[in-house]
């Protein structure tokens, strides 16, 4: 069963630090490139950040750069999502998701190209 599960979510103050991260089970990251979104209630779920396979090439929406870091291990099947200088705006739940790539430097920051998607992790920042 393919399968993605994101962990690392909870509640954090303004100006804290979280790391998400993202386990695969029944795929190989290794062949996939990767995304992060997010969706707040009553919004539309949008792009946040999104890694290379082969973790060279990286992209992120202008709200969190600077702020946020993805990278990826290959070897342990897992992608992250560091977060830092944590704001109010943040909180939202976090999916992580993939996309079969046919080269390393492929990367989307379309939701609908992505096919494989975890249930989310909610991460709630107070002011």
């Amino acid at each position: 069963q393919v399968q993605l599960v994101e962990s690392g979510g909870g509640l954090m103050q303004t100006g804290g630090s979280l790391r998400l991260s993202c386990a695969a089970s029944g795929l190989t990251l290794t062949w996939c490139a990767m995304g992060w979104f997010r969706q707040a209630p009553g919004k539309e779920r949008e792009f946040v950040a999104a890694i290379s396979r082969n973790g060279g090439s990286t992209d992120y929406v202008d709200s969190v750069k600077g702020r946020f870091t993805i990278s990826r291990d290959n070897a342990k099947n897992t992608v992250y999502l560091q977060m830092n200088s944590l704001k109010p705006e943040d909180t939202a739940v976090y999916y992580c998701a993939a996309v079969y790539s046919g080269t390393d430097t492929y990367y989307t920051t379309n939701r609908a190209e992505y096919n494989i998607w975890g249930q989310g992790t909610q991460v709630t920042v107070s002011s």
